[in-house]
């Protein structure tokens, strides 16, 4: 067995390979924010090299990576922070320590499959979260502070995509959004962007809404209060290098995730700007085809919905194809569309 442990930090990512043993098999190496590609293809071509097994290790602060990997056919296990030395307030665990943990105690760590993604072994921990947060997040969204959905008199819908951007699928929704004249909002993830200014560039001057999805994807109840603010003003500088300042915050938390402390946070200080969730989810992360992708939301939708959907997070081609019977099918009821931040606020 062969262990490669990936790192996040503002700058990239950093790999580092052990053997069963705990000893080097691979020099350090580091890709720049953008080459997530690059990565890819260097972990493939180590998987390939040897006949002993390649497993690849991610913390749970990095969700921007596990639906590639995978998606290329590579073993994906994650470290929660339990298992994990401290990190740095901003950045994941060194490469160099993630795979040693991977080596030590690779039976703990949960192994990731794409209908999981990244919160693979602990979904229930995120219903858990989710359940108790319920009261905050209608207190939040009585507040006119989170958005789930416009009222039910609404006759718009928001198409919302998230995790980019990620040359070329984003480049490829961006082409059918403007083929058809409507305007949508992207929850960008703060490394991606730093990466990929002139996607930014057209996604503004095309009118779409640039939004704040955090910096590394994290599952936030994993995140300090201090973590979680360097994430969002981080994220916010990145965007506003490329697409300029998009005014209010706007922010998606990363699977939706939130407990009650966080949203408490959120309550008090009014600078964190405002949170935006969905009521319909595409389901597009889990590559069901784009038969399936278009039949979901068009199932799914009503004036006022909120439609969640994915440019980023590995091979999105899926929705790029569904992305135009999502539109004519919604457009055939008369709905319009529209960014999230022009929609009025609705129930929970």
């Amino acid at each position: 067995m062969r262990v490669a442990g990936i790192a996040w930090s503002s700058a990239g990512f950093d790999v580092a390979v052990l053997d069963g043993e705990g000893r080097p098999v691979a020099s350090p190496a580091h890709f720049v924010a953008g080459q997530v590609a690059a990565l890819t293809e260097h972990l493939c071509a180590l998987d390939r090299a040897s006949a002993d097994p390649l497993v690849c290790v991610v913390e749970s602060t990095n969700g921007m990576l596990d639906g590639g990997l995978m998606s290329a056919g590579l073993r994906v296990r994650r470290a929660d922070p339990w298992q994990l030395p401290g990190r740095p307030e901003f950045g994941s665990v060194d490469a160099g320590s993630l795979a040693r943990v991977g080596v030590t105690r690779l039976p703990e760590l949960a192994e990731l499959v794409i209908e999981g993604g990244t919160l693979t072994g602990r979904s229930a921990d995120h219903d858990r979260c989710l359940e108790e947060s319920e009261a905050a997040t209608a207190a939040l969204v009585e507040a006119g502070r989170c958005l789930v959905r416009a009222g039910d008199d609404s006759d718009v819908v928001a198409l919302t995509f998230d995790d980019g951007p990620n040359p070329p699928h984003t480049n490829g929704v961006l082409d059918v959004l403007e083929r058809y004249g409507v305007p949508a909002t992207f929850f960008c993830v703060g490394l991606h962007a730093s990466a990929h200014r002139e996607e930014l560039a057209r996604m503004a001057s095309a009118g779409h809404r640039v939004a704040n999805h955090t910096w590394s994807h994290p599952f936030l109840p994993d995140l300090t209060a201090r973590e979680l603010a360097v994430q969002l003003e981080r994220t916010d500088e990145a965007v506003a290098a490329g697409a300029g300042e998009q005014g209010r915050r706007l922010f998606r938390p990363p699977y939706g995730s939130r407990t009650p402390e966080i949203l408490s946070w959120i309550g008090q200080d009014d600078a964190t700007g405002d949170v935006v969730l969905w009521d319909v989810d595409a389901g597009d992360w889990a590559l069901p085809g784009a038969d399936a992708i278009a039949r979901t939301v068009l199932d799914q939708s009503r004036g006022g919905s909120i439609v969640l959907m994915h440019d980023g997070g590995g091979d999105r081609s899926q929705t790029v194809e569904a992305l135009p019977a999502i539109i004519e099918g919604l457009m055939e009821r008369g709905l319009r569309f529209t960014t999230v931040d022009r929609m009025s606020p609705g129930t929970q």
